[in-house]
């Protein structure tokens, strides 16, 4: 259920309704928390603290886009940062404390790593309309669509070129999503497919006769029971 909110939110954010999913994110994410607070295996109180907390500062900092000036709207976008960042968290915990890999093991890997790529478009949004200037250079556009689509091109290291931030805090930004994408796909990702693909090893033990044989006869056991030792 958690991949396939996070594929709808995708979809939902590269589409052309950017502003109405701009507000729809506030509920999306929100959703995306609980679902992770549901499966995190974390304490009852821990649970209903977070999500409180992630209810009221979703509710606050929906408040703050509807005001529809630059902060209101580069403090909304850190606060679905820190959403999701919380919510990796809590996933690759999740993931590395399974004593087995399962499928279910590969799929939180999976929205982990949808989840990291939406984080790192929100921070980038947060540059956008915090800081001073266009963000891209060549005075492309700064969008919901074109900042997902940069963020994911950075995170899987694919570099097409046509999108390059222009200052320093959004390129050193795009340098960590890329090391946080590399480090992730080489490390937790490899690790649970090798794991859930390994074949198992089998037992190098001989296994030991068993005299006399089963289904044998009195006469069997009596004749090994008379068999003199040898030496």
């Amino acid at each position: 259920m958690l991949l396939l909110l996070l594929i709808v939110t995708y979809l939902l954010s590269a589409s052309g309704l950017s502003t109405l999913v701009a507000y729809l994110q506030f509920l999306l994410f929100f959703g995306v928390v609980l679902l992770v607070l549901r499966t995190a295996q974390v304490s009852r109180r821990l649970a209903i603290t977070a999500g409180a907390v992630t209810l009221l500062g979703s509710a606050a900092a929906f408040g703050a886009a509807l005001t529809h000036t630059s902060a209101g709207t580069g403090v909304a976008d850190i606060w679905k940062g820190l959403i999701l960042l919380f919510t990796a968290t809590l996933i690759v915990r999740r993931v590395l404390a399974r004593p087995t890999v399962t499928v279910q093991s590969i799929y939180g890997a999976l929205s982990a790593y949808l989840i990291i790529g939406l984080m790192f478009a929100a921070y980038y949004a947060a540059i956008q309309h915090l800081g001073h200037g266009d963000f891209f250079a060549h005075r492309q556009p700064a969008n919901t669509q074109t900042l997902q689509y940069f963020s994911f091109s950075t995170l899987t290291t694919l570099g097409y070129g046509d999108f390059t931030a222009a200052g320093n805090g959004g390129r050193a930004l795009a340098v960590i999503e890329a090391l946080t994408g590399q480090i992730f796909l080489a490390t937790l990702v490899a690790r649970l497919v090798a794991a859930f693909r390994g074949p198992r090893e089998p037992d190098a033990r001989p296994a030991r006769r068993r005299w006399p044989p089963p289904g044998a006869g009195p006469g069997a056991r009596a004749s090994y029971r008379r068999k003199p030792p040898r030496g």
